[in-house]
């Protein structure tokens, strides 16, 4: 599937998280993403994943239907897909991504689906995050802490 669409000229970009609250931070690195390929597909944790995450009991603070929402409205996102496992192993394999991003701070040998990917030739990318912001470092400071 991946080697038929580079021979189309489409590569297709893979990430995923919870992007609970959208920052500037999620947008300048799903932008990131989004310019090293043809498409960007963003999994998303479903609400009952981001409990499992243990993000905080009061989390998600959206929906996933609306954190779907405001994630598709962006110009660098082509789509958005829920999963509701631990991890987006399962997606990751069903869609064959030709480029996986993730975030700088995870280290490279963590990042969940590397085999999938590198396994058909395709790359794994880690985008260093924006300074200073956070979803979780936002929550806090509203509740003054």
């Amino acid at each position: 599937m991946a080697a038929e669409r580079q021979r189309q000229g489409h590569t297709v970009v893979f990430t995923n998280g919870v992007f609970d609250l959208l920052h500037p931070g999620h947008v300048r690195y799903l932008a990131d993403a989004r310019a090293l390929g043809d498409f960007l597909i963003v999994g998303v944790n479903t609400d009952a994943s981001v409990r499992r995450l243990e993000k905080g009991p009061e989390r998600p603070l959206n929906s996933e239907a609306d954190r779907a929402e405001v994630l598709a409205a962006l110009a660098s996102v082509n789509a958005v897909v829920l999963f509701d496992e631990d991890t987006p192993h399962a997606i990751i394999s069903a869609i064959q991504p030709d480029v996986l991003v993730k975030g700088a701070d995870w280290a490279a040998d963590a990042v969940v689906g590397r085999d999938v990917v590198e396994a058909r030739g395709g790359r794994v990318v880690r985008i260093p995050l924006a300074p200073g912001y956070s979803t979780s470092a936002i929550v806090e400071r509203l509740r003054g802490r």
